[in-house]
């Protein structure tokens, strides 16, 4: 059975499942594994673990209730002492999952999911799967979709950190929100992204704060180091060097999202442009020369906008003089 129908099928499962159908799917997963297809694998026991969730009628993150989603299920998000929501979801089709990178870097975003999918057989050995993942890098290389891959690839529910919310100006407020959306995580298993955490975790000699900030990185190291949630949570930044360097003690992976090389940046450009006809004429490996250097959120940027070029001559397709247009007009945006 091809993987897309499978992936189907284990999404039908989702909606409606059944012990039967469980056991049904599980037979599957293990004939998969036995053929080695490993990344299949992978995304089907992310979705039947969703399902035996569902069945198990497992509550969401707590505490308190917004209006029932469209499958007729109530979702609970921690909230401040104002009531004001600390995390903000973002749905699975919402995800951003297809990621461009060196093959040492896959190596390793492969290893933390392979590893979430054993967990069971490594906890019958006194092991322990990664579960905190420090990303970083410079800004627009896919750190925050790398989290977003994470979730896709194990099916886990995605949650964002509201740092607006988060951060309060009443004393030790701050350090409870923290306190609370680290245990609303001990409730469900999901990925819990703290994104530019730098905004929280910068060192505790850096600037001149000593107060409600610097509390904050005390219970966030405290909490981190506490962590035993049944999910994955994912830090991210751009400023490794300002973070407290306890912090990265207590990660189980910490990993360097780089700028996108020369052959990624021609699969970005492919990737982006897949939708539209190309002309036969466009050198993408000679192209993908003059943007090495950039990020993958400019390179897809610049790809989108050579389509628009495109798209708005009314041209049959996209040509090298569509893609030099869009660097032209980066290039002028980028310096001013």
């Amino acid at each position: 059975m091809k993987s897309d129908t499978l992936k189907r099928l284990f999404r039908s499962i989702q909606l409606s499942p059944t012990p039967e159908l469980v056991s049904v799917a599980r037979g599957i997963v293990d004939d998969e594994r036995r053929k080695g297809h490993l990344l299949l694998v992978m995304e089907l026991e992310g979705m039947l673990q969703a399902a035996v969730q569902k069945q198990s009628a497992k509550p969401e993150l707590r505490p308190t209730r917004r209006p029932a989603s469209a499958a007729g299920q109530l979702i609970e998000l921690p909230v401040s002492r104002r009531q004001q929501p600390l995390l903000k979801e973002v749905p699975r089709q919402e995800l951003r999952h297809h990621m461009i990178l060196t093959s040492e870097v896959e190596a390793r975003f492969c290893r933390i999911e392979r590893e979430y999918v054993s967990r069971d057989r490594l906890a019958a050995h006194g092991l322990t799967p990664r579960r905190k993942i420090l990303l970083y890098g410079p800004p627009g290389c896919g750190k925050s979709m790398g989290a977003e891959r994470l979730a896709w690839n194990t099916g886990l529910p995605f949650y964002k950190v509201q740092f607006d919310t988060l951060v309060s100006s009443f004393l030790g407020e701050s350090a409870s929100n923290l306190r609370t959306i680290f245990d609303a995580t001990q409730e469900q298993p999901c990925v819990l992204l703290l994104d530019e955490c730098d905004f929280i975790a910068k060192s505790r000699t850096y600037g001149q704060d000593v107060g409600e900030m610097f509390r904050l990185v005390n219970m966030l190291l405290f909490l981190l180091e506490e962590y035993q949630a049944p999910g994955l949570l994912v830090a991210t930044t751009n400023l490794e060097n300002s973070l407290d360097k306890a912090l990265f003690r207590r990660f189980d992976e910490v990993l360097s999202i780089p700028r996108p090389g020369v052959e990624q940046i021609q699969q970005l450009l492919k990737n982006t442009l897949g939708a539209l006809q190309v002309s036969r004429y466009v050198k993408f490996a000679a192209f993908a020369q003059k943007l090495e250097g950039f990020s993958a959120a400019q390179v897809v940027k610049l790809g989108q906008d050579a389509a628009k070029n495109c798209i708005m001559a009314a041209d049959k397709e996209v040509t090298t003089a569509h893609l030099q247009q869009a660097l032209s007009e980066l290039s002028t945006i980028e310096n001013e």
